[in-house]
């Protein structure tokens, strides 16, 4: 196929904060005709009539009203990672836009990155590291202890794609597992990581040792865990957030309080609001705490594979098949 006749696809830019990964670019201009925010803006008669779908990557370009009326023959928002929160599903629906998201593509490194999170946390890591690397250290403290992982209670609020894979996980450290969802797994999902279902969210947080916060953004979960939430667990507890920061899952002020009054034992948070907190952040400055970049998906195989199921479904909604991974109202 000649290069004119590839489909016009959006993306924001390449490289930079929120561009399309330059290796990435090569491999996309074999099925697409890649065009810029930059380029659309310039000459928008010409193709806004041609573009028909947006690559959004890192949740850009941002999708709105009148870029959508600019944009006539746009079949597919193709959006890469699980979230679909920073997108109005309703008004691409109205102009006939399907929406795509990659949810398999990051389920493994998410659940990883949630047992890396709990690790490091029980272990004190990053503590021990600033320990062991200190000009003004003399000699390592004896009675310098963490919490044993092996053994404890793992409450996943969230049994979806990811937070199975982490059950999946936890059983080979003999963790005892409990976890909260919308609908109860079958006998024998629970039965093959020995998960016990808690209809109660109030009953997970009560027992668990590490809770583990693995949803996607609903008003249901909008602030799924506060005060009172905090309250329940216990004081030697850990609050691990891999889902969602951007629309706060977490009230980050009631979580701030908690672990300054010692409610809870510590947090690790791979997702805050805003992201990148602000430099004096109360959390930042705490050594209960552990924040990571949001990077539960950030492996290079599985950016690969996420930019693949990008490109498939843009493929699919252009020659009117079925969309893999299509986010529906």
């Amino acid at each position: 196929m000649e290069g004119q006749d590839l489909p016009y696809v959006l993306i924001d830019c390449v490289g930079g904060k929120h561009g399309v990964y330059e290796d990435h670019v090569e491999l996309l201009k074999k099925h697409f005709h890649l065009i810029t925010m930059e380029e659309y803006l310039q000459n928008k008669g010409f193709l806004g009539e041609r573009i028909t779908a947006i690559y959004m990557w890192h949740h850009k370009p941002v999708v709105n009203k009148e870029l959508l009326q600019s944009l006539p023959n746009l079949k597919i928002v193709a959006n890469s990672g699980v979230g679909i929160d920073h997108l109005d599903l309703k008004l691409l629906a109205s102009h006939g836009v399907k929406v795509s998201n990659t949810p398999f593509a990051v389920s493994t490194d998410t659940a990883d990155m949630a047992m890396a999170l709990m690790l490091a946390s029980s272990r004190r890591l990053v503590e021990g590291y600033l320990m062991a690397v200190s000009p003004d250290t003399e000699h390592f403290p004896a009675d310098w202890l963490g919490a044993e992982v092996s053994g404890a209670s793992l409450g996943i609020v969230g049994m979806g794609i990811i937070g199975y894979k982490v059950a999946e996980r936890a059983k080979a450290f003999d963790m005892r597992i409990l976890y909260h969802n919308r609908n109860q797994r079958n006998k024998e999902e629970e039965s093959a990581v020995g998960a016990v279902y808690c209809k109660k969210l109030d009953d997970l947080l009560q027992q668990a040792d590490f809770v583990l916060l693995s949803v996607t953004l609903t008003p249901q979960t909008h602030k799924l865990i506060g005060k009172r939430q905090l309250e329940l667990m216990k004081p030697t507890a850990t609050l691990i957030n891999i889902s969602r920061g951007r629309v706060l899952v977490v009230d980050q002020d009631a979580l701030v309080e908690a672990l300054q009054r010692k409610v809870i034992k510590a947090a690790a948070l791979d997702v805050t609001y805003p992201e990148p907190l602000p430099r004096d952040h109360p959390l930042l400055k705490m050594k209960n705490v552990i924040v990571t970049p949001h990077i539960g998906s950030a492996t290079t195989k599985t950016r690969l594979i996420m930019m693949e199921n990008m490109t498939e479904s843009i493929q699919a909604a252009l020659a009117g098949q079925p969309v893999p991974n299509e986010v529906l109202l």
